[in-house]
Parts: structure tokens; sequence; C-alpha cells
């Protein structure tokens, strides 16, 4: 992918018209109110375990702060500086592209070699994506391919496929690691339902791979429909990733039950998918799957363009996507510091554009961009700075409308429906364990908006009192 340097430093330049800073004495702790107080108290959460900021959108100073300068971990609620740092430096408008290039002549509908697919680092190459793709492909000729499917991930380096996972959980689609010709995030969705003879359970997939095989040693057992994983355990080969293996008893009264999880590699998994959508649509291809580059001076037969930034934001932090907010961040380094992206050069790029918005970018401590680390930290004071400064900035709509809003959408559907108060928040949470945050708008009663940023980290934060103490914060400032 080629950089678009100019186009970045116009929009930095943008972005410095309307700086702001974050004062390096931090406002003193405010006084908590009653009823955030009473959920402390019934919690014996120490003061040491919380943060707060509160700030109308028209004034320099804040309406309620503790512990504005206290480093603590966000969890998701870091999206909103690395979806804010990429709409401002990248441009609402910013696509990523994926190239096809034909290894070969094409005679007659048949590409007489190989296929080859360069990413660059689509975060949304979904299904129905790629069988538009697809389609664009039989348009310019193809119908049948004789050699392989070659897959070319270099725009991101190999070092991104290496990260930690932040519980050791394989296999969990949140954990997906990035990889620069990804598709459908690399999650299979496994749907399972009673037999009609009583004994044994039926397993169907989404979408269809045909290059993973399922063993089904699950029985039906007559108990009522609950339980962890309803009783499922899911295992994969430990010599073989395309074989899964589904043990244990499933409740005979669960009409349906459905299970997320990632299988393959991202080579393989997409080559599965690319596959079955090519057979689907009429096409052969005669070889396998083999990773390679893009021979020099050889032009794209179709190149796909993915959703805008402005819609691949949304989709990130109203259902807080992991895998799409680590593309976004390595996409951002590589556009700014040049490919290959590595997670260093994101979060150099991040603060790149922190310090030309005047902000101190050391009070923020940022590794994957995604918040799904134990050593990801900020303070509420340079949270609440950067929310001020997106309130201001010409594309404060498009980051607005990224968040979810209460009681109505994302991960604030269920939180904080009160009648009156239902649509008058636009905010991001977070949770991980021991971990819950909250960061965004809310347009209180008074029609004031306001910034809000919370921060729980203490062991209690993830199993209930943080949500329901961060509930209790969002109420009050509704209230003012």
């Amino acid at each position: 992918m080629l950089m678009r340097s100019s186009r970045i430093i116009a929009i930095f330049l943008l972005c410095l018209a309307g700086s702001y800073s974050v004062a390096q004495d931090f406002p003193p702790n405010g006084p908590i109110p009653d009823r955030i107080q009473r959920i402390i108290n019934g919690h014996n959460l120490p003061d040491s375990s919380f943060s707060f900021y509160v700030q109308a959108v028209d004034s320099n100073a804040p309406r309620f702060v503790f512990n504005a300068g206290k480093p603590m971990n966000p969890a998701s609620a870091v999206k909103t500086v690395t979806t804010l740092a990429a709409l401002e430096s990248l441009g609402p408008s910013y696509t990523w592209r994926t190239d096809l290039y034909a290894l070969g002549p094409i005679e007659d509908g048949v590409l007489r070699g190989d296929l080859l697919m360069k990413g660059g680092g689509d975060p949304f190459l979904v299904e129905d994506q790629l069988r538009g793709m697809l389609k664009s492909l039989q348009r310019a000729g193809v119908e049948h391919i004789t050699g392989d499917l070659v897959l070319d991930g270099s725009y991101f380096d190999a070092s991104v496929e290496g990260g930690d996972l932040i519980d050791n959980q394989a296999g969990r689609a949140y954990n997906t690691l990035p990889y620069a010709v990804i598709a459908n995030f690399q999650a299979m969705t496994f749907y399972f339902y009673p037999h009609p003879n009583g004994r044994e359970v039926i397993i169907r997939t989404d979408p269809h791979l045909p290059n993973v095989t399922i063993t089904n040693r699950l029985r039906l057992e007559n108990r009522s429909c609950g339980g962890y994983q309803r009783g499922i355990s899911f295992n994969l080969n430990p010599n073989d990733s395309s074989k899964v293996i589904f043990e244990g008893s499933f409740p005979s009264r669960c009409s349906r039950y459905q299970m997320v999880r990632e299988v393959l590699n991202a080579p393989d998994y997409t080559f599965g998918l690319f596959k079955s959508l090519w057979q689907e649509l009429g096409g052969q291809l005669d070889g396998g799957m083999r990773v390679g580059a893009v021979p020099d001076d050889l032009e794209a037969i179709v190149e796909w363009n993915s959703l805008p930034l402005s819609d691949i934001i949304k989709s990130i932090n109203k259902f807080s996507n992991n895998l799409m907010t680590r593309h976004v961040l390595l996409t951002l380094g590589a556009e700014v510091l040049g490919p290959p992206a590595t997670v260093e050069k994101g979060v150099q790029a991040v603060k790149n554009y922190l310090e030309l918005k005047s902000l101190d970018s050391t009070q923020l401590a940022l590794d994957n961009g995604a918040g799904l680390s134990r050593d990801t930290k900020i303070t509420a004071a340079m949270l609440n700075a950067m929310l001020q400064g997106a309130w201001r900035s010409p594309y404060m709509p498009e980051f607005l409308a990224s968040l979810p809003i209460n009681g109505v959408d994302g991960t604030m559907r269920n939180r904080v429906r009160g009648t009156n108060m239902s649509g008058r928040m636009h905010v991001k949470t977070g949770s991980l364990d021991e971990v819950a945050a909250v960061a965004g708008y809310v347009y209180a009663q008074s029609n004031t908006m306001y910034t809000v940023v919370g921060m729980v980290n203490h062991d209690l934060a993830d199993r209930g009192p943080g949500a329901e103490l961060l509930n209790e914060f969002l109420t009050w400032v509704y209230l003012q």
C-alpha cells in the first residue's frame, strides 16, 4: 500500500489548529457526590482504586475530579484514543486496499497459474466483502485458476503475529492476532442442536470451511438448558488446528446454542473461505495455498477497497472489536512511519499525534491499542483532554457516532436505561479482570454536554461493583 504522506501531513496541520493541552499540575480531588460515595462505601473500595473526570465541553474547569493524574488501566476505553488518532491522522474517508494479481496468462476465463492476494491490513474483510471481491475477479475474466492461491501479508511485519494472549486462552476470538490479509476475523461460529433421536447432538458451522474437520463426541443429556458452555468442551487437535473436537454433554432442553471460536491460522482460514466462496460463485481452484510476495512491476487485476475508516471505527467502538483496533493501530504506524507495520510504529504514531495536539504523551502507556493488555495505562486527565479536543475536531460527528449509546446499542445497550436517560450518553466501555471503565459524553438534563471519564482498578471491578459504580457515576452526571 502506498504512503499518503502529503495528505497525512495536511491533516496533522489541521489538527494543530485545534490543539489543546493538559496541565502538569492536576486538579485537586473534589468531594465525591453522595450517591457515588454510597456505592464506594458499600463495596469498601479504597480511594486509590478509582479515578473520575467530568468537564463541560464549553468550560475550562472540571465539574468533578478525583485522582486525575493517577495512571490506571482503561481496558477497552483506550480504543477511543486509537480510533481518534487514526480518524484525525488518516481522515474519515481512508480505505484499506486488497489487490489480486494474476501470476500467469488469462485465456478464455482460465488463469493458467497462481492467483496472488496482497493484503493491506483491511480490518473488515468479512464474508460479504470477500464475495464482492471474487465477483470483481470474475468480471476481470477469471473463472478457473489452475494454480494456487498465494497470500502476501508482508504489509504487517511478522512480529505482530507473535503477540501475547491476555489470558492464554487460545481459540478465543477476542485474542485473534493481526495479519495483513485476514478474512472474517478468523472466526467460526458453531451451532448446536438436539438431535430428534434423543441421543446425539447436531453441529453446524458458519461459515462452512472445506479445510476444517469436526469430530463430534457430544452426547445429549436430559436436563435443563444451562451451565458453562452448556457442557460443551471445545478442543483443537494439538498436531493439526484444522481438526476440531467437541466433547461433553449437551442439554436436551436447549433448542440451540452457539459458540464463536478462532480456528486455523490466518492464511489457512482465508484460503478456506476463499475456496468456499469461489466454488459457491461457480469458480474452480485446482491448487492449494502458499505464502508469497508480489513480483516487481506487476499490475493488479483487481483493486478492492474496504469500507471507509468512519464506518470501521463504528464497529470498533460500539462493539469493542479488538482485532479491528489492532489493525487500525498497525495501519496508522505504517502510514505515518512507513511499512512494514509494527506495534511499535503504531504506538509511536499515536504519541506523535498526541504531541502534535500539545498533549503530554507520557501520561499514556499504550500496548496493542485495543486495551487487551495489563500494561496499558492512562490518566483520567489525559483521556478527558483527548475527549475535549475531539469535541472541537472537524471530525467530531464521525467520532461521536462511533460511540455506544446508552439504552440503545453496542456495549451500552443494556446500561443506564432509565426512561429519561436512554439515548443521552455516547460512552465507550472497558472491561477486563479487575478493570472497569467508561469514557465519552453525557448530555445532562440541564442540556449541558459533559466529557466523562471513569476508571476502576480493583479485584471487584469486573464482578458487578465496577459497573454499578460507573453507572451511578454516569447517572449523577446526567442529573447535573
